[in-house]
């Protein structure tokens, strides 16, 4: 069973991921970034499918062939499983049907609450006490999917968007690697990573 992780950033979450002892396969990355030095750090394959080979972060971006390409990338090293961290392009629906139930990713509140990406300053400008971190299923829709995890987190009074993002980052560089896990033995077994996922979070 081969996993693939993208990256787009730092590489943190991949440094958790790879701190957990999670067999990776290959690390992808959407442009140069740090992320893919702590890969190569590990002894991981790393892929560079750049951007700018598909007009950038310019209005000209041609999102389905780059999908595509991330796609034939990926397929070419038999890869199972695409675990997103902290990847910072929105694919088109084309590579979750070639990867269809088999894409995972984190969001930075107890989704469906706070879908989107301002889900930490929305959480905060809504008076919450509680937010969190989810692992799910990644569709085309933004922060659909199945849930597989969650974890609390609660909002302090003195909290800011960066002191609580931080705390939420705590708990996703904990929760992910473990979900991460799980989904693996289930794939393992035969099951879809949806398998996991409460009954209720399902549809």
């Amino acid at each position: 069973m081969a996993t693939a992780v993208l990256v787009s950033g730092t590489g943190t979450i991949l440094e958790a991921i790879l701190g957990a002892e999670v067999p990776v396969g290959v690390v992808v990355a959407d442009r140069p970034c740090r992320g893919l030095v702590v890969a190569a750090r590990g002894g991981v394959e790393t892929v560079l499918v750049d951007r700018a080979e598909h007009g950038g972060f310019s209005p000209s971006f041609d999102r389905e062939a780059y999908s595509a390409s991330l796609a034939d990338a990926l397929e070419q090293r038999g890869v199972d499983l695409v675990c997103m961290a902290g990847f910072g392009t929105v694919l088109a629906a084309s590579f979750f049907e070639r990867f269809e139930g088999r894409v995972l990713n984190t969001h930075p509140s107890l989704l469906p609450a706070f879908r989107g990406w301002h889900a930490v300053r929305d959480a905060l400008a809504a008076g919450v006490t509680t937010t969190g971190c989810t692992v799910h299923v990644a569709t085309a829709e933004l922060d659909e999917g199945p849930i597989l995890s969650q974890e609390p987190v609660e909002v302090r009074d003195d909290d800011d968007e960066a002191t609580l993002h931080e705390r939420i980052k705590a708990v996703e560089r904990r929760l992910y690697p473990l979900t991460i896990l799980l989904v693996r033995a289930a794939l393992a077994r035969g099951d879809e990573p949806a398998s996991l996922a409460r009954p209720e979070a399902k549809d």
